[in-house]
């Protein structure tokens, strides 16, 4: 708990302006690889996640070991020999809402969103756009979208006896339900 809570200060923190905040600690990443061999599937569900509504600086931060597999022998593969949550704990991404002016925090609908910026995974960092929605309701936003990375760009690499049986590319899905900050 305490770690969440300095994690959350800090992301906090360094927003580099004074608007409305946003955060949540229970955000959900999950991933989606569809390949011969098998098709891959995680959740994780405590992932936080905060936004500045005037800059539109938004930032999240994942456990790696937090994400959940339907087999117990795929998350500690995956844990193990390729994310190295061990050596790289956690997955990044800082950037900036794209089109900030056509979203009216005060108003609620459905705006549709693109947010890039770098995503850091395996200690790597990488350029990232996606695309999604933030659904304004009852003072909340609800950020969802998705976007695709190539494992490779993260320095991920697949064992040669599987190489062509697991997928290069996974689909990354975000659903963030983010609470106004009480400052």
């Amino acid at each position: 708990m305490k770690n969440v809570l300095i994690t959350i200060f800090i992301i906090l923190f360094a927003m580099p302006s004074f608007g409305q905040r946003f955060i949540t600690k229970t955000g959900k990443v999950s991933f989606y690889s569809d390949a011969p061999l098998e098709k891959i599937e995680a959740v994780n569900n405590t992932v936080n996640c905060a936004m500045d509504t005037q800059s539109g600086f938004f930032v999240v931060k994942i456990l790696m070991r937090s994400f959940v597999f339907e087999k117990e022998l795929m998350q500690e593969h995956f844990n193990e020999e390729y994310v190295e949550s061990e050596k790289f704990p956690n997955a990044f991404f800082k950037g900036q809402v794209q089109n900030l002016k056509q979203i009216n925090f005060k108003k609620e609908g459905i705006y549709p969103v693109t947010i890039a910026g770098q995503m850091t995974i395996h200690g790597k960092t990488q350029p990232v756009k996606a695309t999604g929605t933030f659904a304004i309701s009852k003072g909340a936003i609800i950020a969802s979208g998705k976007f695709p990375i190539k494992i490779s760009d993260y320095g991920i690499s697949i064992p040669g006896a599987v190489v062509g049986k697991i997928s290069e590319n996974v689909e990354i899905h975000v659903h963030f339900n983010l609470k106004p900050l009480k400052q």
